[in-house]
């Protein structure tokens, strides 16, 4: 039986690990899409995710719990499926293909402000006026981002490439709230819902007549993917959630993610990061920690 201190360093470590592999994706993907389209790099990724969790599964002895599974958590994992990996990644790689690395990663940050957006109307949620202007924070972080600075103009680089970023943030943060009164385990969830996507993700590779043999460099790209950003990353950080004393404790630690990120950015695809980018990030950063903080007082508030 392990103390809570060990715990709490088991927790680190893991949570530190996925971290490190989540701060590489945005190079990974970057180099990955010269030599696969998006929807092909979806393909093999997530074929090889299936695998790594399958592999997962069988070390941890839960292959059996997929027999207890019901019929109606099937049909859902069907739904979650299509939504992720089927169109997040489709639509996040469109995206990473049309935009430099550094904006797509930061601009994709912007996540948890859409969670909490669609949350008022899904899980009938209220927010305050301190929390709506977070998000107003958070949003005038992307614009920083999207204008290059130029953010009186508001003339946009790319705006395609921002609006699919967008999109993608809306289908990552419904993803996650129609999953949370899941029961199952953790990663039997995440393989059926892997599992379910890859016939739809098929079916598009077959209806836009896309389907290639990866090179070598290709394949490398979405086993990298497949492995480190779809399937042990993930598994690593909500096993440090479960295991951590506290839940903050560690969810803290994701906002080194894309400081960490831009660092490998600028030595790996030797990409100028620009000063509207951090400055975009710093105000990205600033409305999650404070819709955090205003979120826990709220809640502290009502105990």
């Amino acid at each position: 039986m392990l103390s809570n201190s060990q715990n709490q360093s088991k927790a680190y470590l893991y949570a530190g690990v996925a971290i490190f592999f989540w701060s590489t994706v945005a190079s990974a993907f970057k180099l990955s899409l010269e030599y696969l389209e998006p929807i092909q790099l979806v393909l093999y990724s997530t074929l090889f995710s299936i695998f790594i969790l399958f592999i997962l599964l069988l070390y941890q002895g839960k292959l059996d719990l997929i027999k207890s599974v019901s019929k109606s958590d099937l049909k859902k994992y069907a739904f979650l499926g299509f939504l992720n990996p089927c169109l997040y990644y489709i639509i996040l790689f469109k995206a990473y293909d049309a935009l430099p690395a550094q904006e797509a990663m930061v601009i994709n940050f912007s996540w948890p402000v859409m969670l909490v957006i669609l949350s008022i109307p899904i899980l009938k949620q209220s927010i305050d006026f301190k929390s709506f202007l977070s998000i107003i924070v958070c949003y005038l972080g992307v614009v920083v981002i999207a204008t290059n600075g130029d953010l009186f103009s508001m003339k946009f680089v790319n705006p395609f490439g921002v609006f699919l970023m967008l999109i993608s943030t809306v289908i990552w943060s419904l993803f996650w709230l129609f999953n949370t009164k899941n029961s199952n385990d953790s990663v039997v969830s995440l393989f059926l819902i892997f599992l379910f996507s890859f016939p739809f993700i098929l079916a598009f590779v077959f209806l836009t007549n896309s389907f290639v043999i990866p090179s070598f460099k290709g394949l490398i790209g979405s086993i990298y993917i497949g492995f480190f950003e779809m399937g042990i990353s993930l598994v690593l950080w909500q096993s440090a959630l479960k295991i951590s004393t506290t839940v903050s404790r560690v969810a803290s630690l994701v906002f080194i993610t894309p400081f960490m990120s831009l660092v490998v950015l600028y030595f790996v695809l030797g990409e100028r990061i620009l000063l509207s980018t951090f400055f975009g990030l710093v105000l990205i950063c600033t409305g999650l920690i404070l819709q955090k903080y205003y979120t826990n007082k709220a809640i502290k508030d009502s105990s």
